[in-house]
């Protein structure tokens, strides 16, 4: 099998050129007896030597005094901190790019299934400090650019974060380039702005101006007499690929995420406006026709040009489509990406012209559906419902609930129901989760289809940014301690359980302790730089870091602090000196559109500007937020916890991985019983673990009885009143502003924190207690983190792989 590949077209950057030779034509043939041979006769050698960079610490400091003469057209003696980063890392991305082009060389030879990751959001963090780590190039690069006199550490600081998403769901993927709207916090309220990200050309991203395909709105089509479909007219634009390249682990495997940006046609150019917002804002406020407009836009296009781009890597191994499905898997993750399910049934019916039942056949193999809640504020066919009808005779209610169209005035796609019909699997993203779709959401297809379609995958996190890359501390006290290389736990986490051999040993205790506050001190200091607040670093650090939203509860946490800062009011002088020192971290985004989530964040702040200069409570209890949140703030926030909060009302969130990067690193969960909270208590045991709260079973009792059975919170809760009333009398500033947020818990309380927040209050007590043992509470740091094995994100791919995609690893030697 042959195949054209262009490699001026694989993004080979003209400073590396001196390493490629004559990369045009085809791709080499086997002979008989499996030696290489290339068609024509024509010589064709890519990369000199070893197909590879040197990485050697001359060859770094060489290549990056190239790039700041070629690639920045600058002089070394002219070179900032930033023109040092850039060029460093296009030295970095050199290397990325020659393993990419051999991975993709690999993967073309072999034909093997390929899987593809399509999310709305990715949050991979910045780039530079991965890439040096999973390449094993920090040390070396430490060195080169301390001998041409810069520090590597403030390079690594002048990288931003991309903007590619706002929580929990980009964390995991970890799809718009271009202006995210950037929160901060002016007057105690959070305020969007463009987040200028992509102001510099960022040295990781290649534009890819050769891979571009066509996507069109509106218009109209038509099938003449035995001829294909026609889609004419209306809006068409432009997708333009942008590739960054992800390297793996100790592998030359080197993948891509690949990002889409839109661009117009000249004869287009009265609709550029519109065509330039699908990518320029992340989630539009959908409270308008407009907005609702363009999120739909937004997804059909970057769903359209993912499939494009698919179909066209499947097209150059030259299989028929009906064999599509062996050859590639989709995953859906969360409804976003559904359209891709109506695209790929309109390309098979209209471009390939196949017939309905061989086209729907394909598509439901096709894909894969990951669900991330059970909110249904978030989920959004005729032969469907028929076979619906048939299985479940005279049920009109079961065909109303299972309908891809919801009825009303206007009508809408219910787009959880398409995934879920368009995929060969569904899987929630914890046991607790995946049992609740199945049980609720999800019910009538687990009817219809039966068990084997609805499973599980835990979520999981990456070892090698959230344990070595966030607290390298902590990653070489484990390599020292278990005498083995770093490589070997990052690749294979449950080899952290040799730790508690040594839970008891005073030496590593101490060791273990004054990388905490090591850690603590860190960042105590960039609170200082930022907000200009000193930080007492022998106080316990609770920290919550969450997207804003009510069923994840920041609210009940804000409450807990004015609880306890008017306990401490109350309390004498004698009185307070038993009291532990507590500092309470927030940070976090809310929605653009999302008042109530704004609301909370006006009161955190505004309750920080009270407490944080009382000289009567300020040396026991402090309160920060943290604003413009990300990745990198993360990787200060959460080595330096002592305990983390993970609150939601049971039976809503669905996993949440920021629970699994608080423990991994030795801090404490206090939570209620909800989503993976439940999987690590398993893990490291319930008296490693501060759980509150009433569980799922009784949350829609506790609704209804609110709803039909209302108890006055003064009689209910006395201690919550008691702060909502000292919020609404104005000892932390207009107490009408908070009126909306306070009527939330007062008139409806959906969320529960009524019935949760004299458990919560208890819960805090137990941490107090335990956190006066020092020796004690070290012990269960320790424990903690030896028991996170299971929550890698190497073992929740590897489920997904077997599970889902029937896939194997194609390693590249």
């Amino acid at each position: 099998m042959t195949s054209v590949i262009d490699p001026g077209k694989i993004g080979v950057p003209k400073q590396t050129r001196r390493h490629v030779r004559t990369l045009t034509g085809y791709l080499p043939e086997t002979d008989e007896t499996g030696k290489e041979k290339w068609p024509r006769g024509e010589e064709k050698v890519w990369i000199d030597g070893t197909r590879g960079l040197d990485t050697d610490v001359p060859s770094i400091t060489k290549s990056f005094v190239n790039h700041v003469h070629t690639s920045l057209a600058r002089q070394a003696y002219n070179l900032d901190d930033f023109g040092a980063y850039q060029a460093a890392a296009l030295s970095v991305r050199d290397d990325l790019i020659i393993n990419w082009n051999d991975t993709q060389l690999h993967f073309t030879r072999k034909s093997p299934k390929r899987a593809y990751y399509l999310s709305l959001e990715f949050l991979m963090g910045r780039t530079f400090d991965n890439a040096l780590l999973n390449l094993g190039l920090k040390e070396k690069y430490n060195d080169g650019m301390t001998k041409l006199g810069f520090n590597l550490e403030d390079l690594l600081e002048k990288e931003r974060d991309a903007g590619l998403g706002n929580g929990g769901l980009g964390r995991f993927s970890g799809l718009l380039p271009g202006l995210k709207r950037k929160p901060g916090i002016a007057n105690g309220s959070q305020l969007e702005a463009p987040d200028p990200w992509l102001e510099h050309d960022n040295p990781w991203e290649l534009p890819r101006a050769d891979v571009s395909y066509e996507v069109r709105f509106y218009g109209h089509s038509e099938r003449l007499d035995g001829m294909k479909a026609i889609w004419s007219g209306g809006q068409e634009v432009l997708a333009m690929a942008y590739d960054t390249m992800v390297p793996g682990y100790d592998t030359k495997n080197t993948n891509n995420l690949r990002l889409w940006e839109t661009g117009d046609y000249e004869r287009a150019l009265e609709s550029s406006n519109s065509a330039a917002a699908i990518t320029s804002v992340l989630y539009p406020n959908d409270h308008t026709s407009f907005g609702k407009e363009l999120r739909l836009k937004q997804q059909y296009f970057w769903t359209a040009a993912s499939l494009a781009d698919i179909i066209r890597r499947f097209k150059n191994i030259d299989k028929p489509i009906t064999e599509f499905p062996e050859y590639v898997a989709i995953q859906l993750n969360d409804t976003h990406p559904t359209l891709a399910v109506p695209e790929l049934m309109r390309i098979l019916l209209d471009d390939e012209d196949l017939p309905w039942d061989t086209a729907w056949n394909i598509v439901t193999n096709t894909f894969f559906f990951t669900n991330h809640t059970v909110l249904p504020e978030a989920l959004e066919n005729m032969l469907f419902l028929q076979a619906v009808e048939k299985k479940f005779p005279g049920d009109r209610e079961k065909l109303a609930r299972m309908s891809l169209i919801e009825e009303g005035f206007p009508q809408n796609v219910r787009m959880a129901n398409l995934a879920v019909i368009g995929s060969r699997k569904v899987n929630g993203v914890a046991e607790l989760h995946s049992e609740l779709l199945k049980a609720t959401i999800v019910k009538d297809f687990v009817d219809f289809y039966g068990q084997s379609k609805f499973f599980n995958v835990t979520n999981g996190i990456t070892p090698r940014r959230w344990l070595d890359q966030c607290n390298p501390g902590l990653s070489n006290l484990i390599s020292e301690t278990l005498q083995i290389p770093k490589g070997v736990f990052l690749k294979d986490l449950y080899k952290l359980e040799g730790l508690l051999k040594y839970v008891d040993n005073p030496t590593f205790q101490k060791k273990w302790a004054a990388i905490k506050q090591s850690n603590k001190e860190r960042l105590a200091h960039y609170v200082e730089t930022t907000l200009g607040f000193k930080i007492n670093t022998h106080a316990m650090f609770d920290v919550q870091i969450k997207r804003l939203h009510e069923y994840k509860r920041q609210t009940m946490n804000i409450f807990g602090v004015v609880h306890r800062y008017l306990t401490l009011k109350a309390m004498t002088p004698a009185e307070r000196k038993k009291v532990n020192p507590k500092v309470v971290f927030f940070a976090g985004k809310a929605a653009p559109g999302y008042y109530i989530a704004k609301l909370t964040i006006r009161l955190i702040v505004n309750v920080a500007r009270v407490i944080n200069v009382d000289p009567d409570t300020k040396d026991l209890l402090s309160l920060f937020f943290l604003p413009d949140y990300s990745v990198s703030l993360a990787e200060i926030l959460i080595p330096a916890s002592d305990i983390s909060q993970h609150i939601s009302t049971a039976g809503t969130e669905a996993s949440g991985t920021s629970n699994m990067k608080f423990c991994l690193n030795g801090g404490l969960l206090v939570g209620t019983v909800d989503g993976a909270n439940i999987e690590i208590a398993e893990e490291v045991g319930e008296s490693n673990v501060f759980f509150f709260g009433h569980l799922t079973p009784a949350v829609e009792d506790l609704r209804y009885q609110h709803m039909y059975h209302p108890v006055p919170i003064e009689e209910k809760c006395p201690a919550l009143a008691q702060a909502l009333n000292e919020i609404s009398s104005g000892t932390f500033g207009d107490g009408g502003v908070y009126e909306p947020l306070l009527n939330t818990i007062r008139q409806n309380d959906y969320y529960l924190l009524t019935e949760d927040f004299d458990s919560y209050i208890k819960a805090l007590a137990l941490v107090d207690e335990a956190y006066q043992d020092r020796t004690e509470w070290i012990k269960k740091s320790i424990s903690t983190s030896a028991k996170m094995g299971k929550f890698s994100s190497d073992r929740a791919i590897q489920d997904y792989a077997q599970e889902c995609w029937n896939i194997e690893s194609s390693k590249l030697t």
